[in-house]
């Protein structure tokens, strides 16, 4: 931690997408590959988001129905195997097309099934832009 970070909060300002559902082919066995299947997304975007706060300007901020776009693109057009490769390939484009400190992706599989009673199985992963610090900056 340098001179200029001592003491001050970590960003906490975030763009959140929640529950997004899409239909797709996943799974670890070839008979989950067969058929579509629902799948549930959430991303969070950590950013400064006081300039379009204050400017009312979207071009100072993400663009979230670009990131819809992105995670139905993922989940709809790419069969993974698992849910972790799902999450990695939205955070990888997340980060490629926007300008975020930071990206969270929970993906759901509500139909998992597993020898009895699950609400369903998730996976969690936060990324940052390569070349970025545990602050969000750049190193």
């Amino acid at each position: 931690m340098d001179e200029r970070t001592r003491g001050r909060p970590r960003l906490s300002d975030r763009i959140v997408l929640a529950n997004m559902r899409f239909e797709g082919k996943h799974g670890y066995y070839d008979w989950e590959l067969q058929s579509t299947q629902p799948f549930e997304v959430d991303v969070e975007l950590v950013r400064n988001l006081q300039p379009a706060g204050v400017d009312d300007d979207l071009t100072k901020t993400v663009d979230y129905g670009r990131v819809y776009d992105i995670a139905k693109q993922v989940v709809e057009s790419t069969s993974f195997r698992l849910l972790e490769a799902i999450a990695e390939a939205i955070s990888h484009e997340v980060l490629v097309a926007f300008e975020v400190d930071e990206v969270g992706v929970r993906v759901r599989k509500p139909a998992v099934k597993l020898g009895g009673p699950v609400d369903h199985a998730s996976v969690e992963i936060w990324r940052r832009p390569s070349g970025k610090g545990p602050n969000g900056r750049r190193r």
